[in-house]
């Protein structure tokens, strides 16, 4: 049977090369739900798209019609997930769809207070198939939330003290949800996944001066000068708030767990640091 998958976030870190991935495949029909509903990105992929926004309750059925499988990513401003995704689920409930996958977290089975674990209690709860991927810490946080710092003082301004992280690049992250889609024997499954190794920031600081060429530091800031700085910078306080309960668990040493799990489902090696370093120079060093 023709499978044909919604992709939500289609525009991101993970849903576009999700639907690069998907849409290279013959037995599969993609569809791409974004705001803005004329995207030349996913002409061009010969994707259709539709009008998709959680806050809308009268774009789901749109969206979902004709759909089997969904794949969705918890949008970072969204962070009250009985307001926010509640609705949604339900209507997903309501179409029958065969699976739901959702980019969760690492570690969320012992944190019931990050968004994450409530919308994968809700789908537990309202019976849905599903698969959860929870990935460690993503490496594209550093080419988005902490790019401008990279980019203008060439420091890491990130509160993780000295603990260790095993980041993980999006597009393995990517891969694996193709891999899940496509698989009836991951139902039910919730994959934990990271990248081949855990490093300090302090690592990834001299891991970056190597690969860019010039000097780059970690300043270590508190969680309240970090979260103090975002707020003035305009970034909303719920958006705020998640990633310091994030860098919470980081400090805790909740974030240096290192798995095989890509290479067992992908049969290749996950994305190093340096090569994700190597394949983002120019942006870090903005000459893009």
């Amino acid at each position: 049977m023709l499978d044909k998958i919604l992709v939500l976030g289609s525009t991101g870190n993970i849903g576009w090369p999700v639907v690069e991935q998907l849409a290279a495949i013959d037995d599969v029909k993609v569809v791409a739900g974004i705001y803005h509903a004329e995207s030349v990105q996913m002409k061009q992929l010969g994707v259709e798209t539709r009008h998709f926004d959680f806050l809308e309750a009268d774009t789901f059925d749109p969206a979902l019609k004709g759909i089997n499988k969904v794949f969705f990513v918890r949008p970072p401003e969204l962070a009250k997930p009985e307001q926010d995704m509640k609705p949604f689920l339900t209507a997903v409930q309501r179409h029958g769809i065969d699976q739901v996958v959702f980019v969760s977290l690492i570690g969320v089975e012992k944190n019931p207070m990050v968004p994450h674990r409530k919308i994968e209690r809700m789908i537990t709860e309202m019976g849905l198939p599903h698969t959860f991927i929870r990935p460690s810490f993503f490496m594209q946080n550093l080419t988005s939330t902490h790019l401008q710092d990279i980019q203008q003082n060439h420091d890491l301004f990130v509160p993780a003290g000295h603990s260790k992280t095993s980041f993980i690049d999006t597009r393995d992250i990517a891969a694996v949800a193709v891999a899940v889609l496509r698989d009836p024997k991951y139902l039910g499954e919730a994959l934990a996944i990271t990248g081949p190794a855990a490093i300090t920031y302090k690592q990834a600081a001299a891991i970056m001066t190597t690969e860019l060429g010039v000097p780059i530091t970690y300043s270590k800031p508190s969680l309240l000068k970090f979260r103090r700085t975002m707020i003035q910078r305009g970034i909303k306080k719920e958006f705020v708030n998640v990633m310091v309960m994030l860098y919470i668990i980081t400090q805790l040493g909740n974030a240096k767990t290192v798995n095989h799990t890509i290479e067992t489902v992908l049969h290749r090696p996950a994305t190093t640091f340096a090569e994700f370093v190597r394949d983002n120079k120019r942006l870090f060093l903005n000459q893009e």
